[in-house]
């Protein structure tokens, strides 16, 4: 089975309502690689509009930034599964780095908004990675094994085989430092491995793994020329329509 080849857009907490409709109409309106997956990762307020501009659009797809581990209830602020997949969202990132920095979230929480998350069709692009301090101990796979160990790996094959997992170098977003094309092989392979070991080969080489540190179209293509790595999760570049779709098309 091939692998999906992905490049998913985070916008983290940028663009107002008319500039996120902007820009996704601006995205839509270039032309991309039909068999690469397209998917733009907005803020909660954008979802139900860019969800109607990209209606239709075969590989553009609509994703949250995150969603809360219970049904519903008394949780001023907060958005559920099943709110997020009435707005039109197909996938949702969980675990970015951001979320276990700045707001706490460890794996036994990520692994209940998983499957909160499944349980609504919605598909997780779970996020795992390490810091620079563990990187320079040369512990970052162990911490990645960890990382999936707690929040993925008690699903069973079939669950497991709806995710889609984002390999962030937490040391090379926003430090305008990129892991090497080597670097990114080098985690993605082990990523491969430990999902084989834990699910089997078949499922592994199924699995779509991104490389989400500072992709950018000058460095697209040699990254995801890697044999592991199938696409990106891209911050700022996905910001700008033409950068967007010229990663997309850097396959």
């Amino acid at each position: 089975m091939k692998r999906q080849q992905i490049v998913a857009g985070n916008w983290k907490m940028n663009k107002d309502l008319a500039e996120g409709k902007d820009l996704a109409k601006a995205v839509a309106a270039q032309k991309s690689a039909s068999d690469v997956v397209l998917i733009l990762g907005t803020p909660f307020i954008h979802l139900s509009a860019v969800s109607e501009i990209i209606d239709g659009t075969d590989n553009l797809h609509l994703s949250a930034q995150n969603c809360h581990q219970e049904e519903s209830g008394a949780y001023t602020g907060e958005i559920s599964a099943s709110m997020l997949k009435s707005v039109g969202a197909e996938y949702v990132i969980l675990g970015h780095s951001e979320r276990r920095e700045y707001f706490g979230e460890d794996e036994a929480l990520l692994a209940k908004k998983v499957d909160i998350a499944l349980a609504h069709g919605l598909i997780p692009i779970f996020c795992c990675g390490e810091k620079l301090d563990v990187r320079e101990a040369e512990n970052h796979v162990a911490l990645v094994k960890e990382q999936l160990s707690g929040s993925v790996f008690h699903l069973s094959a079939d669950a497991f085989g709806k995710i889609v997992i984002a390999y962030e170098p937490v040391w090379a977003i926003g430090t305008g430092r990129t892991a090497s094309p080597e670097q990114a092989q080098e985690m993605h392979a082990a990523i491969r491995e430990m999902i084989s070991e834990q699910y089997g080969a078949e499922v592994a080489e199924a699995t779509s793994i991104l490389y989400g540190g500072s992709c950018k179209p000058g460095n697209a293509k040699e990254i995801f020329s890697q044999p592991d790595v199938d696409g990106g999760l891209i911050g700022g570049a996905s910001l700008k329509a033409e950068d967007f779709v010229a990663i997309a098309n850097s396959f």
